[in-house]
């Protein structure tokens, strides 16, 4: 591949040197403790997840480990678990990324955010996409 530095052929192949499953496991951690504790978000969660949030952190944080260090540990079906939640407006998911933006810049260094926000954004939008998307409106602002 010609014009590609090893960082973006790294990055393009996964290889996140800098982020390891440890931060992934406090950046699930941290993020749905501020979750559960937001006025829109919380109860949205709260409601569904009230004595499963264990399990639920767990498959989160394989989510994460599989998105960031491709361990390909993660299998769920996200687009019809986020479109079963009946209450899920389009602001929601500036909300949710927000708060895991803020999240993200306490633990990651510069190039730790970069990836990890592309990636939630990409995340977000297909979300957003699947749920809202429809062939004449475009992604919101965020999502753009």
């Amino acid at each position: 591949m010609t014009g590609i530095t090893d960082t973006e052929l790294r990055v393009r192949k996964g290889a996140h040197t800098r982020i390891s499953a440890e931060d992934i496991s406090r950046l699930v951690d941290e993020f749905y403790a501020e979750v559960r504790m937001h006025p829109r978000l919380g109860p949205i969660f709260n409601t569904r997840l009230d004595g499963k949030w264990p399990a639920h952190l767990d498959k989160l944080k394989a989510f994460w480990r599989s998105v960031l260090l491709t361990t390909g540990e993660y299998y769920g079906r996200p687009v019809p678990a986020h479109n079963g939640i009946a209450e899920l407006e389009e602001g929601d998911f500036a909300l949710w990324l927000n708060l895991f933006d803020q999240t993200i810049d306490r633990i990651f260094d510069p190039y730790g955010r970069m990836i990890i926000k592309d990636k939630a954004r990409r995340i977000a939008r297909s979300l957003w996409f699947a749920r809202f998307g429809t062939p004449f409106n475009a992604p919101p602002e965020w999502g753009a």
